[in-house]
Formats: C-alpha cells, sequence, structure tokens
C-alpha cells in the first residue's frame, strides 16, 4: 500500500482540472498534468499562472512560481500516470467517457496507484466495474472550483479497497482539502442530495409565486448562507435552542415533518419555470457578463476563505 502521495496526475484540465492541480501543486505534490486537447494543453500552464495571481493577491498562496514549477504537462495520458502515485480523473461527466478514460489510466498506471474520479454524480462502479486494477478506483468529488472550495467526497465502489481510504483522506488534508467519506454509493453523494434538497424547494416556491428568484437567493445569501459558510445543519439546530438539538428537535421537529409532507408529490422543474426564472436572471445579469460575475463570485470565495482561515476553531 502506498501510503505518501508526493507525484500526483490529473487526466482532464478543463475548469476542474485546472483547480486540481492547484490544489496538489499547492499542497507541495508534483504534478503531471494532461488534456486529450492538445489546445488545452498549450494553454494549460498560462491558465494556472493566471489563477495562482489570483490567488496570491487574495493571501491564499505565498508565490506563484513555486506552486506552478511543481507542474508538468504532459503530451500523453501514460506519460502523465505512469509514476504517479495518485491520480485524479476530471473527464467529461459521461459514463462513456469515462470508462474509456478509466481504462487508458488502468493500463499505464502503477499497480499501487489509487485513482479519484471527480464524478459529481455517476458512481465509480458504472464505469470501473471491468478494469484490471478497479480496487484501485472509487470517487473523489470535489466542489467546483476545487482549489477554493476545499470539501472533497470520497465514494468508494463495493470493490475500493477500503485501505485506500484512510490514506487518501490524510492526503487530501495534507494538501489542504476536507475529504468526508460517503460509506456507499447513492445517487448525487452528499452535496448534491442536500443541495437538491434546497434546490427543489425553491423551484416549488418560485413556481407557485411566492417569492421571486432574487428574494428566494436573498433568503440564502443573507439568511441561510451565513450560518452556513463555518457550520453545518446538525450544528446550526444545536446552537438555536437553549437545550441543544433535542431541545430544537422538541419544538420544531414537527413543523418540518408538516413542511416534508406538504411536498409528497415532488415534480420535475417545469419548462415555464425555468424560462421565467432565466428571464428574470438574465433582467438582472445580460449572458454576456456571466463570465465577469463568475470571477467575482471566484475573488468574493478567495476573500471569504481567506477570513475562515485567520479565524480560531
Amino acid at each position: 500500500m502506498q501510503h505518501v502521495l508526493n507525484t500526483v496526475a490529473v487526466v482532464g484540465a478543463g475548469l476542474v482540472g485546472s483547480g486540481w492541480a492547484l490544489v496538489f501543486a499547492r499542497g507541495g505534490a508534483r504534478v503531471r498534468l494532461f488534456d486529450a486537447s492538445e489546445t488545452i494543453r498549450a494553454g494549460a500552464l498560462e491558465r494556472l499562472r493566471t489563477m495562482l495571481e489570483d490567488m496570491h493577491g487574495a493571501g491564499l498562496v505565498e508565490a506563484v512560481e513555486p506552486v506552478l514549477a511543481r507542474i508538468t504537462v504532459c503530451a500523453t495520458l501514460a506519460d502523465a500516470v505512469g509514476e504517479a502515485d495518485y491520480i485524479q480523473e476530471s473527464v467529461l461527466e459521461r459514463v462513456e467517457v469515462k470508462q474509456a478514460a478509466c481504462a487508458d489510466i488502468d493500463a499505464a498506471m502503477r499497480a499501487d496507484a489509487i485513482v479519484g474520479s471527480s464524478s459529481s454524480g455517476i458512481p465509480a462502479s458504472a464505469f470501473t466495474a471491468g478494469l484490471p486494477k478497479r480496487e484501485r478506483f472509487l470517487v473523489a468529488h470535489p466542489v467546483n472550483p476545487p482549489h477554493l472550495i476545499p470539501l472533497v467526497e470520497l465514494v468508494p465502489a463495493p470493490w475500493t479497497d477500503p485501505a485506500i481510504l484512510p490514506v487518501l483522506r490524510a492526503a487530501m488534508e495534507g494538501w489542504g482539502q476536507a475529504p468526508i467519506e460517503v460509506k456507499g454509493e447513492v445517487e448525487g453523494f452528499i452535496l448534491n442530495r442536500l443541495q437538491g434538497a434546497l434546490l427543489n424547494e425553491a423551484w416549488a416556491l418560485y413556481e407557485a409565486g411566492l417569492a421571486s428568484a432574487a428574494d428566494i437567493d436573498r433568503t440564502v445569501s443573507q439568511g441561510l448562507g451565513l450560518r452556513w459558510a463555518f457550520m453545518g445543519p446538525f450544528e446550526t439546530i444545536d446552537l438555536n435552542a437553549p437545550g441543544g438539538i433535542a431541545d430544537y428537535s422538541a419544538r420544531l421537529a414537527p413543523l418540518y415533518h408538516s413542511i416534508a409532507l406538504s411536498r409528497r408529490d415532488p415534480q420535475p422543474w417545469s419548462a415555464g419555470a425555468i424560462k421565467a426564472a432565466e428571464a428574470e436572471l438574465r433582467q438582472a445579469l445580460p449572458a454576456d457578463r456571466l463570465q465577469a460575475r463568475t470571477d467575482w463570485r471566484n475573488r468574493r470565495l478567495m476573500a471569504l476563505v481567506a477570513h475562515l482561515r485567520a479565524q480560531p476553531e
């Protein structure tokens, strides 16, 4: 069993893969980056430099050049993964694409290497079943962008070697991430199931005409989200009643049960509601400003991460 993951390969150099490359290099690992697109490979280091300069400006890295120097762009997948202790697969979120990429990785990797997939919802069992080294694969799902949001969901397939989990969890923590272990394959894992519950309720409230999309967003950004930036739902309710979580549950569990019963016939997001929300959001933010707003979001995330790091536990 490999216990020290010093050399990392990243397969797929899009938004998620680029973020992962920065996570590993910032954490001190040697990174070997590959993408099937020659154009993406050619521009990878310049994109990473720009991202690092933004992070340096926010105080999230001490210097740009030492981190960038640990990243090598490779011309072939085999060159990237052949000497890697850990491999992060970050290709397109489609079963057949992941199957093909993981088959190539399996053929080129060391027998003792670990492979994590950035899959956001497809379980590892769907694309690793036929691989000779399938016990070395699992899902390592980040939140986009992974170099700014530290959560990583570690989700093993039924055949994943259980000894991998503590090794990878410790490595992720060493690289500055916040890993959690999902103790079985479940659709959407943990993060997207929680996010989906909120999204489904938001759409239902919007379609019922009970609030605008902007006011529903404000309810989260200026309400729930302020606490959620540094604590989760269980700790939140534990602190929201004098006697803690049991006291809160005695007071409000019946209300939440009643709310849940009112949504016992969940409906798909309707085309009409989506069209109306699109019109509302595009009026506030024209399509040609989406990238600028995304850049603004990333700068705000950097500032928040820097602030949270400076606070005592």
